[in-house]
């Protein structure tokens, strides 16, 4: 598994909401106050309405928090919502959904979250884990017991 020194690392975060486009606005500007950095561009399909955001971030160190702001959006239809998160170390996207008012990933068949243990102290950045395919017939790594894992979001 990767070492928590690396601090370049790149992800990219889609959202996908019905009606959406008066809250997500704001997340298309650039704002020096919120805790994330960088802002979402529309994905528009093929007769121009606005379905989706995406957004990459190039730092760990930018994107803590972004989870938290979605959740404290006024969505007019939260049920529609997903957020689909992809570090550089993951097989695929994963899917965060609301569930009870809070932003929680929903497990994919065939995928597991492998986490490395905390690490020493809070000068570092928390890692996201990687989200691995569990049918490609590769070695994967071993798990770390949950008591052992940073339990902060690095989203």
């Amino acid at each position: 598994m990767r070492s928590y020194s690396g601090m370049s690392r790149d992800a990219e975060v889609i959202v996908l909401a019905r009606w959406s486009d008066e809250v997500m606005e704001p997340l298309t500007q650039d704002d020096p106050e919120r805790t994330w950095r960088g802002r979402f561009v529309p994905i528009a399909g093929q007769w121009g309405y606005e379905f989706g955001w995406a957004l990459e971030f190039e730092k760990l160190r930018g994107r803590q928090g972004l989870l938290k702001h979605l959740e404290s959006l006024p969505w007019p239809h939260p049920h529609t919502v997903q957020v689909l998160l992809r570090d550089q170390d993951d097989d695929c996207f994963g899917l965060w959904m609301f569930q009870e008012g809070r932003l929680v990933e929903i497990t994919i068949p065939r995928t597991e979250r492998f986490h490395q243990p905390a690490p020493p102290n809070e000068d570092f950045e928390p890692y996201p884990g990687m989200l691995l395919r569990t049918d490609q017939n590769t070695a994967l790594p071993e798990q770390t017991p949950e008591a052992r894992r940073d339990t902060r979001s690095p989203w």
